[in-house]
Parts: C-alpha cells; structure tokens; sequence
C-alpha cells in the first residue's frame, strides 16, 4: 500500500525543486526526504527523480506522475480545507454594501440575528444605491438589485422583485388618481435618479408598456424617493417591501393597481476567490433563510434555492 504521505513528499520536492529545499519546507531531515522519495519509488517499481551531485530532475515517469498525483493531492487539500471551514465559528469583521432601501428595511434584522448568533463577529454596513468597487472599498459582499453589469465578482441570485406606483393620500386629493399608464404624462412623478425626467417601463395586462414621466424631483437614493412620495411631491416607484409597508400605515396609496414594474433580480456578489471565508459564507446563508422566512408566499421576494 501506497502512503500518500510519501507521495505529498515527492510533490513538494519536485516543486522545491531540490531535497534541502523540499526538508525545510516540511520541517524534516532531509535524509527522512530522500528516504521516503526511495520508499515511494520501490513501491512503483520506477525512477522518479534523476539525481546527481548538483541538480536534480524528474524523469519521464517523474513527469508523468507528478502530474496525475498532484491533482489529486489539491483535490485532498480542498476538502480538508472545506471541512476546516465548516467547524470553524465564524469570527472577525464583515463589511456588507446594500442599497439603502433593501438594506434599510430588510437587512438590517438579518445583521442583528447574525450578530446575535455568531458573537465573535462585527458588521460594518453601507448603505448606498451607488454601485461601489469591492475590492477598492474593502468591502466582502455586497447585494445589488436589477440587472447586474458586467464584472469579476462572482454572483448568486437569491431571487426578484419588483416595484409599485404609489402616492401619497394628499397628492391623489389634489392631483386625482391615474386610470392608465398614459395618465403619468401629466402627474408629478418622483424620479429615482439623477435627472427630472424618465422612462417608465410598466408591465400590466397589455403586456410591457414604456411611459414618459417628468417631476419636480429626483433622487439616486431611494430614502429620499419614499420620502418625497409621502410629503405629497408626486407619484413614485417604490421597492415592493418598503410600498407595502408605507401602504399598511397611510402614509402612501398604491395607484394603477394592475401594473408594477418588471421583475428585477436580487443577487448577492462578492470578489473572485478560490475559497468563499466561513465568515462570508455564514452571513449569505443566514441572509438567504431569514430573507426566505420573512416573505413566505408574498410575492415580495421570490427566493430562488441552489
């Protein structure tokens, strides 16, 4: 029988490129290396390493197993890496992006059931609609809605959502209420971005519709959208979750009941790596059964499960 102990060996002297090397780098004598370079070859009945006073090389063999055997040395590391990862309790810092609404409404009971759960971490949250560069900003996942540009972060979808048309009970008094979509042309619309005027892409029972809508404000945040829309400035679009709840309380009435906006997706991104920190890795699956848990059979949030 093999020990794959000797064959780890023979990896790390190959890439080490010598038995001095190889010793120091496993923390043995080098007489122990070069023992069991010479076991693992009476096992295999063939020359690895072709040896002489100054250098040292593999032969054809040497080459060949190297090859087949080091995939399978990684493939061990792997999973005892990923074994490591799941005992280990997640601890240190996480630094979270969200947009404001999403994060503000949503997210920040899931970040105080995790603190709770795991207390060994911390959390830094920021609240931004501005997509920010992770890795310039030191941040490890952020959760983005809408259509995801192209990027090196890796993504995972944890569902869609969409928004609706509101205003408050004061403007649709003194504005009246719109019957169909071509009625925005002459409201007061609260713009989420940075200009007064828009597109509206609405989708009811004739299918997709694409509204032009002016108002006399705009913002890229969505805060100051809601808060715009319920101090009686015009009709806006809200995330679903945050209408519903102004909705329930009379600050905002829904309008056009029949039309949202398209579903958009709500995914989670974070830098490339090889292996996603236990720490990182806890928070997404907290946040994908707290946020699965809280919207039930809504149509709030549809969670999509991998």
């Amino acid at each position: 029988m093999i020990d794959l102990n000797d064959i780890m060996i023979f990896a790390r002297v190959t890439e080490a490129g010598s038995f001095t090397a190889a010793a120091r780098l496993l923390g043995m004598p080098k007489t122990t290396v070069s023992r069991r370079i010479a076991a693992l070859e009476r096992e295999l009945g063939v020359r690895l390493l072709q040896r002489t006073t100054r250098s040292l090389s593999l032969t054809a063999s040497g080459r060949l197993y190297y090859e087949e055997s080091s995939q399978a040395l990684r493939t061990i590391e792997d999973a005892n890496l990923r074994l490591a990862e799941t005992r280990a309790e997640p601890a240190g810092t996480i630094r979270i992006s969200a947009p404001v609404g999403f994060g503000g409404h949503f997210l920040q009971d899931a970040i105080f059931e995790f603190l709770s759960t795991y207390p060994k971490t911390r959390v830094e949250l920021r609240l931004t609609d501005d997509r920010l560069n992770l890795v310039e900003n030191g941040i490890d996942l952020a959760f983005r809605t809408g259509i995801l540009e192209d990027s090196t972060l890796i993504a995972r979808k944890l569902g869609s959502t969409h928004r609706l048309l509101c205003a408050s009970p004061d403007y649709l008094v003194r504005c009246g209420s719109p019957d169909v979509p071509e009625d925005l042309a002459h409201h007061d619309c609260v713009i989420a971005g940075q200009s007064a005027h828009a597109q509206w892409l609405l989708e009811g029972p004739q299918g997709q519709e694409t509204i032009a809508v002016s108002g006399r404000f705009a913002a890229n945040e969505m805060q100051a959208v809601m808060a715009a829309a319920i101090a009686g400035h015009g009709i806006a679009q809200l995330p679903h979750g945050i209408a519903d709840a102004c909705i329930n309380d009379g600050r905002l009435r829904r309008v056009l009941d029949g039309y949202t906006t398209p579903a958009g997706g709500l995914h989670v991104v974070y830098p490339s790596s090889r292996h996603l920190p236990p720490l990182v890795k806890a928070f997404i699956e907290l946040a994908v059964r707290w946020l699965n848990a809280i919207t039930g059979d809504s149509d709030d949030y549809v969670i999509v499960s991998r």
